[in-house]
This record gives C-alpha cells, structure tokens and sequence, in this order.
C-alpha cells in the first residue's frame, strides 16, 4: 500500500533517465516486476520529485541525512497511524473507544521499510554505498526514536513482537530432536516386546 498516493505523479519516469535505464534492464530479467520492485521504483520518483520541489532544488549528489530527515518529517502529513499525545487520556492505549484530536502520523515500520527501499534503490541509480544518505546515522536514530514514542504513545510493545519467533537454533535442535526419534524408531529390533513378555 502506497503510504503518500498524494505526492506522486504520472510524469515522473519521464523526468528521471537514470531509473528508467535501471528499469528496463530489469523488465528484461524479468517479465514481472515484483510488488516490491514495484513500490520501491514509486518511492524513488518520489524522493526525486522532493528533491526537485525543494526550495532551493537539490541535486541526489548533495543530498544528505539531514535532507532524508526533512523528507520523512514532510511525509507525516499523508500518514494514517493515530499517535497519542501525553496529556491523551488514550496515551498508551492500543485501540481507544473513541476519537481523539492527536495527529496521524506515518506508522514507524512503514517509514523503516521506506528507508530499507530508497537505501536500495540510491544504490542501485548510481550512488556511493559509503554516501547513501538513506543510512546516515542521523537518519537511523531518528527511526529509533519515532519507534519508542509509538510505542510508548500506542500501547504497542514492538520487542515483544520479535520475540514470539523462536531463534534459529531452537528450531534447528528441534527438527533434529524430531529426526533422531524417527530414526531410532526404525532402529528397535520387532521383537522387543514379545521378549519382554517371555522372560516375565
């Protein structure tokens, strides 16, 4: 689901060469692009068309953590995701009983997964990984504290979330646990039982 329908518009491939060199060779490796190519190529002609409305217009060169941080502050005027105040009497509250006037903001995993996109695709038109933008360490720490104040704000603690998978090696241990039961079951001898019964 696209988080900014609002921001983008049907002339944006025309104006940006370098992701349309970058698209059509991959329209070649594949006939259909997946939904995620596809929300990632929506996110960078958004991106770009931000940094040409920029007053003054900045250049993908010149682009910095601090410009990233501008662009996802700007998105929060398109979010959805209801985020208490602390004088809410609905702070801290997963699903309140009734409206309230706090503002909708963009919700904190959809603003990681945006990151995660534009980090890719900076790379893939061209950029520098040691100068992508997208992963300064400015921009990572304000995805951590957007995180902890919705969570604190709604109720949601997303620890908890990640802990409901257990680790790899459990899961290893237990389908080798699982394996070794099989395998000794075809290993006991069949008359085990009846020899039991003999000797008693």
């Amino acid at each position: 689901m696209d988080p900014y329908p609002e921001v983008e518009t049907s002339s944006n491939n025309n104006q940006n060469p370098n992701f349309l060199a970058v698209s059509s060779s991959g329209s070649q490796a594949a006939a259909t692009p997946s939904r995620y190519e596809n929300q990632k190529r929506r996110d960078w002609n958004t991106f770009c068309q931000y940094l040409r409305n920029h007053r003054p217009p900045l250049t993908l060169s010149r682009c910095s953590g601090a410009n990233v941080l501008e662009f996802l502050r700007y998105l929060d005027q398109f979010g959805k995701t209801k985020v208490h105040t602390p004088v809410c009497p609905f702070y801290g509250h997963p699903n309140p009983p009734c409206p309230c006037p706090c503002p909708l903001r963009q919700a904190w995993g959809s603003l990681d997964a945006l990151i995660g996109r534009l980090r890719a695709a900076y790379e893939e038109n061209g950029g520098q990984p040691e100068m992508n933008p997208f992963g300064a360490r400015a921009v990572r720490l304000y995805l951590r504290e957007v995180r902890d104040l919705q969570s604190k704000a709604r109720g949601i603690s997303y620890e908890k979330k990640k802990r409901k998978r257990p680790p790899p090696q459990e899961q290893q241990h237990h389908q080798q646990f699982q394996n070794m039961s099989s395998f000794q079951e075809f290993t006991l001898p069949p008359g085990d039982n009846n020899d039991d019964d003999d000797n008693t």
